[in-house]
C-alpha cells in the first residue's frame, strides 16, 4: 500500500475511536504525567501520590490525560489511567469509558484480552460504542473471520448504522490485501442508507488504484465530487495523483495535484510537504520550488520535517546544488539540530558517488561539535572501497567506529575484510591493534582480525606466538591463509639471519 495512504489509515484508526469530548486547559496533574514519556514508567504512583496529598481528582481532567496519551501513542500509560479510574471508583464507567478501556486493552494486550473484557460487561454497557471498539480491535489485528462475525452481531442488534463501522471493514480488507472487497462495502453502506464520508470514498479510491483499475478509481472520484455533503479535500486528490504517477500518466497526475493545491490551506505543512514530494516524483523542479517558496512565505517558521521533505525532493531530482542552498537556509534557521536534515544531502552525495563531498560535510559537522552517525560514515567507507581508495575507506571506517553509540549498527563485512587486509600489509602494529580493538566492540572477533595483526607483527619483526594462543582461545582455527602468513614470517626470519650472517662476514 502507498506509504502516504497507510499513514492516513493509521491516523483514521487513532482518531476514529477516541470516545472523548472534553478538553480542558492544562492542569497540574496533567503536567506531572505528560512528561513521563518512557512507556516503561508507570503513572499509577503519580495518581496515588496526587490523592495522598489530598488533591482533588477531576474526571474530565483524567479523560483529557487519557486522550492526550492515546494521541501520542502512549497506550500502556493511557490504559493505566483508565484502569486506575475504574479501580479507585473515581468514575462510574459509562459505555463510552468502557469503549476507551476496551480499545486500550486491545492495543496493549491484544484482541483476546479485549474480547474477554467485552464479554464481562453488563448488558446495558454492550452498546454500539463498545461493540464498535471491539470491532476496531479485530480490524487492527487483521482478524477477518472475527470481524465479519462481530459485524453480523452488530447488524442484528441495529448497531451497524455509522460510517465508522463500514470504514473499519474497508480498512480491514485494505490491510489484508483484499482490495476487491472494498467497493462491495461501499455499496452496502449506500444500500443501508449510511452516507459515506471522505474517508469512505478515499479508501475505495485507493482500492481501485491498488488494483490498477484507474477507470474505476476515476468513477468513484466523480461520484464523490457530486455528493453535496462531501467537502473535497487535498489528500483525496493526492492519493489519485499518486496512482496516476505510478501508471506514468503525468498529465492526469498534474491535473489532480492542481485540484489538491486549490484545496490546500496556506499553513497546512503536511499537505505542502506531500505535494512537494509528489511533484519531485514527477520530476517537476519548477513546481517543487514554487511550493517551497510559498511555504516560506505563508509559514512563520519552517520545522525540520519541512526541510527534510524539501531536501529529499531535491536529491530525488538530482538538484544537489539547490539542496546545498536549502541546507544553508536550515543551518541559519535557528531550528534545533537534527542529523536527518544534513544526512539527506549526504545520502544524495553518496548515491551520486560524490564521496569527497559527503566526507567533507561530515567532517564539517564534527568540527562544529554536531552529531553524526556510524552508518553514514560507513556508507562513505563503502563508496571509497568500491573505488579502490582503501586508505580513505580506512579513515571513514575509523570515524564510524568511534561513533558507535547505536548498538544496532554493523559495518559492511566486505569493506572490513578489505580494510583489515590493507592494514595488515601497510599499517603499523599499533594502528592495526587500535583498529581491531575498536572493531571487536562492534562485531565478534574473527580470523581476518588475527591475520591483519599477524601480518603487522611479522613486518615489524615481532613474534606471533601470543597471537596464535589468543586465536586458539577464541576458538578460531588456522586455515591455509594463516599457514601462508606464518610461512612468510618464517621466510622473513630466515632471510634476516642470512643477511645478518653475510654482514658479519663482510665486516671481518
Amino acid at each position: 500500500m502507498d506509504q502516504f495512504f497507510s499513514k492516513a489509515l493509521t491516523r483514521y484508526a487513532l482518531a476514529g475511536r477516541f470516545y472523548h469530548t472534553n478538553r480542558l486547559k492544562k492542569a497540574t496533574l496533567y503536567a506531572k504525567i505528560s512528561p513521563l514519556g518512557d512507556p516503561s514508567v508507570s503513572v499509577e504512583p503519580v495518581l496515588d501520590g496526587w490523592v495522598k496529598e489530598g488533591k482533588k481528582v477531576r474526571i474530565a481532567e483524567l479523560q483529557r490525560i487519557i486522550h492526550d496519551l492515546r494521541k501520542r501513542k502512549r497506550f500502556t500509560q493511557a490504559l493505566e489511567v483508565s484502569e486506575w479510574m475504574k479501580k479507585t471508583g473515581v468514575c462510574i464507567f459509562s459505555p463510552s469509558e468502557h469503549a476507551v478501556q476496551l480499545d486500550l486493552i486491545g492495543r496493549v494486550r491484544g484482541y483476546l484480552s479485549a474480547e474477554s473484557y467485552f464479554n464481562q460487561l453488563k448488558e446495558q454497557d454492550q452498546t454500539d460504542k463498545t461493540y464498535g471498539a471491539l470491532l476496531n480491535c479485530y480490524v487492527r489485528q487483521r482478524q477477518v473471520e472475527k470481524s465479519l462475525s462481530h459485524l453480523q452481531k452488530m447488524k442484528e442488534m441495529g448497531f451497524a448504522t455509522s460510517e465508522l463501522t463500514y470504514n473499519d471493514m474497508m480498512c480491514l480488507y485494505t490491510n489484508v490485501g483484499q482490495h476487491d472487497k472494498v467497493p462491495e462495502v461501499l455499496a452496502e453502506m449506500k444500500e443501508k442508507n449510511v452516507s459515506p464520508d471522505n474517508f469512505s470514498y478515499r479508501i475505495c479510491i485507493n482500492s481501485y488504484g491498488a488494483r490498477r483499475d484507474l477507470e474505476g478509481m476515476e468513477n468513484v472520484l466523480k461520484e464523490m465530487e457530486s455528493q453535496p455533503h462531501i467537502v473535497m479535500d487535498w489528500n483525496t486528490y493526492a492519493v489519485v495523483a499518486n496512482f496516476f504517477i505510478k501508471a506514468d500518466l503525468a498529465d492526469k497526475a498534474v491535473d489532480a495535484l492542481k485540484k489538491a493545491e486549490e484545496r490546500l490551506k496556506s499553513k497546512d505543512r503536511i499537505g505542502h510537504n506531500h505535494l512537494i514530494s509528489l511533484y519531485a516524483t514527477l520530476g517537476n523542479k519548477e513546481k517543487v520550488l514554487r511550493l517551497w517558496n510559498l511555504d516560506k512565505t505563508d509559514t512563520t517558521r519552517l520545522i525540520n520535517r519541512d526541510y527534510i521533505t524539501m531536501l529529499e525532493s531535491l536529491v530525488r531530482l538530482g538538484e544537489l546544488e539547490e539542496a546545498e542552498k536549502v541546507l544553508k537556509e536550515w543551518e541559519s534557521s535557528g531550528n534545533c539540530y537534527d542529523f536527518r536534515v544534513p544526512n539527506t544531502v549526504i545520502v544524495g552525495y553518496i548515491d551520486k558517488g560524490m564521496c569527497e563531498r559527503a566526507e567533507a560535510l561530515l567532517e564539517d559537522l564534527m568540527e562544529k561539535g554536531k552529531t553524526t552517525t556510524p552508518n553514514c560514515w560507513g556508507a562513505v567507507a563503502v563508496q571509497y572501497m568500491d573505488r579502490s581508495e582503501t586508505e580513505k575507506s580506512v579513515e571513514c571506517m575509523k570515524a564510524a567506529l568511534t561513533l558507535n553509540m547505536d548498538k544496532g549498527w554493523k559495518p559492511n563485512l566486505r569493506v572490513i575484510t578489505g580494510i583489515l587486509n590493507w592494514l595488515g600489509e601497510n599499517a603499523s602494529i599499533e594502528e592495526v591493534e587500535a583498529f581491531v580493538g575498536s572493531l571487536r566492540s562492534v562485531i565478534p572477533v574473527n580470523r581476518e582480525m588475527y591475520h591483519a595483526l599477524m601480518k603487522a607483527h611479522i613486518r615489524g619483526g615481532k613474534e606471533v606466538h601470543e597471537l596464535l594462543n589468543q586465536m586458539k582461545s577464541d576458538k578460531i582455527d588456522e586455515d591455509e591463509e594463516t599457514k601462508k602468513i606464518l610461512g612468510t614470517g618464517q621466510e622473513t626470519t630466515e632471510g634476516d639471519l642470512i643477511s645478518r650472517a653475510a654482514s658479519s662476514c663482510s665486516g671481518k
